[in-house]
């Protein structure tokens, strides 16, 4: 049998473990599966291990397919789940409603195993190909990190997440001094060796799960600090100001000094709240960027 251990997981949703059993040995070899006996266990264990297709039933008792899959795409962590109804109900209409709950795919039983292994499998390929044009959508086209649209979405979810838990959340804004003058001195070749460099450095500060660096436009790039209070994001950005600086790139152009230099803003919304929005917090943290590079750059404000 080949290796699976990497392959995509299929939750099988079903009140009935004969149907269940029907369905995993069917797949298994294939891929990895998991399951559920009942409504409630499939949203938790979808939300908890985001499978990559769900196989669920229509009837079972208190919480019956239709609801189950409603709740599924009402959750922001389980909406994108690929859903296939697997059931007895032939109806027109029964289909049509599972349909117009987001369901990808229905499957009446009994059901013919290579013709249901053929639809699982196709369904599969489609999510993957979703998958690479959303990842390749996510990443800056030059440094391959994170791009401003990634930035956005990643800082949004890092903002309600520290508000639930009462976390501290730190936000780095990051510019090249002087970026302007080092593109007419050296050619934008250069500069764009310079942004990879530093797209390097910022990703391989990251040490955190949940950190994350990006590229916002032009020479301006973020690094998100969950769980991070405002002393230890002053060590990790001035760690990545004394990175830059002693790699010791030619910069015969820069105010700051010889040598290719950031500024860096740098803001914290506490456990107890100093912004109201995570806006104010960007604002924040980029006003301190204009105060560094006010001063003279090469600095962290």
């Amino acid at each position: 049998m080949r290796d699976i251990q990497q392959g995509p997981i299929i939750l099988i949703v079903d009140d009935i473990p004969d149907n269940i059993k029907i369905l995993a040995e069917a797949l298994r070899s294939d891929y990895r599966i998991k399951v559920a006996n009942n409504g409630h266990d499939a949203l938790d264990l979808a939300e908890r291990v985001q499978p990559d297709l769900i196989l669920l039933d229509i009837m079972m008792p208190d919480m019956d397919g239709f609801e189950t899959c409603r709740r599924l795409k009402e959750n922001a962590k389980t909406r994108k789940i690929a859903v296939i109804f697997v059931t007895a109900m032939s109806g027109e209409t029964d289909a049509e409603r599972g349909l117009n709950l987001g369901a990808v795919d229905y499957i009446i039983k009994p059901f013919v195993i290579p013709v249901a292994k053929a639809r699982i499998r196709n369904h599969l390929l489609i999510k993957q190909q979703a998958d690479l044009l959303d990842s390749r959508a996510l990443l800056d086209a030059l440094t391959l990190i994170p791009n401003r649209r990634c930035f956005d979405e990643t800082f949004a979810a890092a903002w309600q997440q520290a508000s639930q838990d009462k976390t501290p959340l730190s936000l780095a804004i990051i510019e090249v001094d002087d970026f302007k003058h080092y593109n007419d001195r050296y050619g934008h070749g250069i500069g764009d060796s310079c942004l990879k460099k530093l797209a390097t450095v910022l990703t391989n500060s990251q040490n955190q799960p949940g950190d994350l660096s990006a590229r916002l436009d032009g020479n301006a790039f973020a690094l998100i600090l969950p769980n991070t209070d405002s002393t230890a994001a002053r060590q990790i950005t001035e760690g990545l100001r004394e990175c830059i600086q002693n790699m010791g790139m030619a910069h015969a152009e820069s105010k700051a000094g010889a040598v290719v230099t950031i500024s860096v803003g740098v803001a914290t919304q506490m456990a107890m709240p100093t912004y109201s929005s995570s806006q104010e917090l960007y604002e924040a943290a980029n006003n301190a960027l204009h105060t560094a590079t006010a001063n003279g750059g090469n600095q962290v404000a």
